[in-house]
């Protein structure tokens, strides 16, 4: 539904368990963040850093799922952080998430010198200088990686996490080799590559990475999750997650 002044849009994910206003134009949130936030292994107590929050959808998905858990989101656009900020308000949840501003690449001392149990992002896909950037602004921000790349969104994810602490990200299958390399290099192990697969027989397009913040274990390929049946609705293992809030164990 389209609010007033026709700038934002007001939408639910989780079945209604969770409300957005989100822009009318530009970036939409889809299923990504709510993928994303299922696969993290919080639990009560815990606290989670949403690198790239944007409104807030993954942060949001996470703290409802999760009961009891803290959510920081940490967002450069300055009118995403004010809806993000909304949003929180909008579902109840100031006491559990909060929305900080500023850039993956330098961080807020708060949250710099902060350290979290599990660190989740959705980072842009495309680097830059490839491909067709998008017109509006706030889309190209979400999809183009501009001044902090790939390896640099996981060295900032390292640098907050625990001993011990989960980094998980969802991006582009055939960007893997970089984010494993990437994890390597800022010393996070065991890395988990968890599929999500259109359909049957069609090749992936998106993964799940999840690895440990000093861990040695070798690497692991799971399973994954089969997103749509043939006839192009979604799966029932999908459907759980997406829509019953159920979590995805990596």
């Amino acid at each position: 539904m389209t609010d007033a002044g026709g700038t934002t849009t007001s939408d639910t994910l989780l079945d209604g368990r969770v409300h957005l206003r989100q822009p009318a134009g530009g970036y939409r949130v889809a299923i990504d963040p709510v993928l994303l936030a299922a696969a993290v292994p919080a639990r009560a107590g815990e606290r989670v850093l949403d690198l790239g929050t944007g409104i807030g959808a993954a942060a949001l998905c996470c703290a409802v799922r999760v009961p009891g858990c803290a959510v920081v989101g940490l967002e450069l656009q300055q009118d995403l952080v004010e809806l993000a900020r909304a949003n929180v308000s909008l579902n109840g949840l100031e006491a559990t998430v909060r929305v900080e501003e500023g850039d993956v690449g330098h961080p807020p001392a708060k949250l710099a010198d902060a350290r979290f149990d599990h660190v989740m992002s959705n980072p842009p896909f495309t680097p830059a200088g490839q491909g067709t950037a998008p017109r509006h602004a706030g889309k190209r921000a979400a999809n183009i990686e501009d001044g902090v790349d790939l390896r640099g969104w996981v060295k900032a994810a390292a640098t907050v996490v625990r001993s011990g602490g989960s980094i998980t990200l969802i991006h582009r299958a055939d960007r893997l080799d970089e984010l494993l390399a990437a994890l390597t290099a800022n010393g996070a192990g065991g890395a988990v590559v968890y599929p999500l697969w259109p359909k049957l027989g069609a090749d992936c397009k998106r993964v799940l990475v999840q690895a440990i913040a000093a861990s040695r274990a070798p690497l692991r390929l799971a399973a994954g999750l089969v997103l749509h049946e043939a006839d192009g609705t979604y799966s029932a293992a999908a459907q759980a997650v997406l829509r019953g809030g159920a979590g995805l164990t990596i």
